[in-house]
């Protein structure tokens, strides 16, 4: 069955990230496979409105307010009305909210059950339980998943943080992993250093590369502890690192401090096209997350031809074979060490970038995920949609004061649905004209036949 479906979230292109890759990768395959798609995410500057992406994937650019690195300002209410005309005019069959960030995301899923929709959210990030941001976040998603169809993890150490932070039953959440398009990341043994040696017992130079986000969560201040160390003791090892935020100026202090500035790259905020041309300058990919789910970057890495050192944490150990990755535990002696076992593998020639290639391309591949989430689709879609009581009953159970107060949300949600159709009803919201797929491809065809010319 062919559905037509909304992919929800703060978190999409032009922000650069591993949600914003996930929604466009697999909604490309999913139109591929005949459904139909639209993105639904906050404006960023002056994209505003309505755009279309490659293959006619319709991005809305919905007018709101940012608080915090893209994530936008909750107003539990204030979506609803276009987001019901949104989803009116598409004709849309089932919403699928991505990331516990997102506002966008909880308030899509909970309006789309006021209106009897099909719903399920895909979790990509790992939670505590400990600290007071993490308890709000973990109560915001009980309420959010206590009224949903099917809830997806990319990975195993991220389904069981979800079922404990969501209190849900293991049986209604799925596994499918992240992808890469192997395609995309070939590696370029021409574009890595030329003092490179061609000799197996020449002291070479060793490019280390770091992509990530510059932010605690991402073990910044552990990276920025161990390069000094790492130079120190390696005299032959540069550090090219891609990527902005917040700790920049942390990087950009210890560059000053140990004199570093011939030996550490920062080459700033990269644009999706950039992050493979920056990883086949290197030979070793450090990854010093904090907290992962899945970790797309490393699998990037790889398919380039990088040896990959990380931080053994969250989902990560289920993401690469033992060949391909050095683990370290997250603290600064271990990860110096573990970066030093890299080198002496790179310097012993043990690493083949082509063989690393091969094997991702087997391992991940967005047409398996797309299909996988499809059959998630079909087995929400044979659900049945639970009425008011139904909805208020489970609310209830999400605690003493909590679950009174999530059944008066759920009721005002549900009497703002009536005013709406009273107000603007349905026959007079005018349908979006389908995307002429058949005259798309057949323009693609005579630009390619062109280009062969």
């Amino acid at each position: 069955m062919r559905y037509n479906i909304a992919m929800v979230s703060d978190f999409f292109y032009p922000n650069m990230g591993g949600v914003e890759s996930h929604l466009y990768q697999l909604s490309q395959r999913l139109i591929q496979r005949g459904h139909k798609i639209i993105i639904i995410t906050h404006s960023y500057g002056n994209r505003t409105g309505i755009r279309y992406l490659t293959n006619g994937l319709k991005v809305y650019y919905v007018p709101h307010m940012v608080i915090y690195s893209e994530a936008t300002l909750p107003t539990i209410y204030g979506f609803f009305p276009i987001f019901r005309n949104i989803v009116k005019r598409e004709k849309i069959d089932i919403v699928h909210g991505h990331q516990a960030f997102s506002s966008l995301c909880h308030e899509a899923i909970l309006h789309s059950r006021t209106m009897g929709m099909k719903a399920c959210f895909t979790d990509h990030s790992l939670f505590g339980f400990a600290d007071a941001s993490s308890i709000l976040t973990n109560k915001l998603l009980k309420f959010t998943l206590s009224d949903i169809d099917h809830v997806i993890c990319v990975s195993h150490t991220s389904k069981e943080n979800t079922v404990l932070r969501a209190a849900l039953n293991p049986q209604m959440v799925s596994v499918i992993p992240n992808a890469v398009v192997a395609s995309q990341f070939k590696p370029d043994p021409g574009a890595q250093d030329p003092n490179f040696s061609k000799y197996f017992n020449t002291y070479i130079k060793v490019t280390i590369v770091v992509a990530s986000r510059l932010v605690y969560r991402k073990g910044m201040d552990l990276l920025v502890a161990a390069i000094p160390r790492i130079c120190q003791m390696h005299s032959k090892v540069k550090f090219i690192i891609g990527g902005d935020g917040p700790k920049r100026i942390d990087l950009e202090q210890m560059r000053e401090k140990y004199l570093l500035h011939d030996r550490v790259e920062l080459v700033g905020t990269l644009m999706q096209h950039e992050v493979r041309n920056l990883l086949t300058k290197g030979h070793i990919f450090l990854n010093t997350s904090l907290t992962e789910a899945f970790c797309i970057g490393i699998v990037e890495a790889a398919c380039c031809g990088l040896l990959v050192v990380s931080t053994k944490v969250g989902g990560v150990p289920e993401v690469l074979p033992k060949h391909m990755i050095i683990f370290a535990k997250p603290e600064e002696d271990d990860l110096v060490n573990a970066v030093g076992r890299a080198i002496e593998m790179i310097r012993l020639k043990e690493v083949i970038p082509i063989k690393f290639h091969d094997e991702i391309k087997e391992m991940y591949s967005w047409v398996n995920v797309a299909e996988r989430t499809e059959k998630v689709y079909d087995a929400i879609w044979k659900m049945r949609i639970p009425p008011l009581m139904e909805r208020l009953r489970r609310y209830y159970g999400c605690g003493l004061w909590a679950g009174k107060i999530f059944c008066i949300l759920i009721a005002i949600d549900y009497l703002i649905w009536r005013f709406l159709e009273w107000l603007f009803p349905e026959e007079d919201i005018e349908i979006a004209p389908a995307f002429p797929y058949q005259k798309y491809n057949k323009m693609c065809q005579m630009a390619d036949k062109d280009d062969d010319d």
